[in-house]
């Protein structure tokens, strides 16, 4: 039995009460996700424009300038 088929088998023996409850859950979930969605996109977004362009910067150390001496 696939989930869909369970979650609606369990959800018919329930009171209108609790299917209620469900139906609230299940919309709280679907809005959750999508802004989870947005949220990666809006990141991503942010670190692809922060980031743009770079690679073509000139470097402001040398190796030389990175090497410990002691």
């Amino acid at each position: 039995m696939k989930i869909m088929e369970k979650i609606i088998e369990n959800l018919k023996s329930l009171p209108e009460s609790a299917q209620t409850e469900v139906l609230g859950f299940v919309e709280y979930l679907k809005v959750k996700e999508s802004r989870e969605d947005d949220g990666y996109k809006w990141g991503q977004f942010s670190l692809d424009s922060a980031m743009r362009g770079i690679a073509e910067e000139p470097s402001l150390y040398t190796t030389q300038d990175i090497k410990e001496n002691f």
